[in-house]
């Protein structure tokens, strides 16, 4: 967890993404993502120069096909060892999709309604800053998705603010890649949540996951490049970027 720590510092640092007082909201899934940066931050909190609070929220989509119901009861429990409050609010995102629309391509909607809902939240509370467990994988697939899929060379972006609800989006894992995030939390033993998501591992962002990681394998270092890239490309809050230190191949 020690070099997820470094990588995380890092990364805030260089994109400016906690002010002091900042109350940061972690989006926490259940994933390994989601977790390890719940971590991280907690521990950051402890000596990072400019003071802030870390709080984590978490949206039960609602899985109402028959299946039992996610059970975060040690998620709380990790937060609670990390004296951080934990939020869980109960959605029927997963009963919408999946039972009253029946979508065939359900990722696009729920995304919206996941965001909306987290938003929704954010502000009945007075909280400005989400912080989200999109890593380095995350970036370069996303990059993939959108070139093949949009015709447009775009990401999301390390910090992003959204004038139409005051909040500003973080993602402080943009340094790690995904192999270290598994081996922290795995290390750690993090509760890490079952996804009981129907359609979990039959994306196409999996189809590009996958893409990746065999040209990855063919041309080594391709998504290093491909990371570097984005930085230095005029992409809205990425670069230019000569100041910075890139990361190491695959996070690494």
């Amino acid at each position: 967890m020690n070099k997820v720590l470094s990588h995380v510092r890092r990364c805030v640092e260089d994109y400016d993404m906690i002010q002091s007082g900042d109350r940061v909201a972690v989006g926490v899934s259940g994933g390994k993502d989601s977790l390890t940066l719940l971590v991280a931050l907690a521990k950051l909190r402890e000596f990072y120069p400019k003071p802030f609070t870390v709080e984590a929220i978490t949206l039960d989509m609602g899985h109402a096909d028959g299946r039992e119901s996610a059970d975060f009861s040690r998620v709380a429990d990790l937060c609670a060892r990390l004296n951080v409050p934990y939020t869980l609010l109960h959605t029927e995102i997963h009963h919408i999709i999946f039972d009253l629309r029946q979508e065939s391509n359900p990722c696009s909607l729920c995304a919206k309604m996941r965001r909306g809902a987290l938003h929704n939240a954010l502000q009945e509370r007075g909280i400005t800053k989400i912080a989200l467990g999109h890593h380095y994988d995350d970036a370069v697939e996303t990059f993939f998705l959108s070139l093949f899929y949009e015709g447009r060379i775009s990401c999301f972006q390390p910090v992003t603010y959204l004038d139409r609800t005051g909040i500003t989006q973080i993602r402080p894992l943009l340094y790690c890649g995904e192999a270290m995030v598994r081996g922290a939390a795995a290390r750690a033993g993090l509760p890490v949540v079952y996804n009981p998501c129907p359609a979990n591992g039959c994306t196409k962002r999996q189809e590009i996951k996958e893409l990746v990681r065999d040209l990855d394998r063919q041309y080594p270092g391709l998504k290093s490049r491909v990371f570097g890239a984005m930085q230095r490309l005029p992409l809205p809050a990425w670069g230019p970027v000569e100041h910075r230190r890139l990361p190491l191949p695959d996070g690494e």
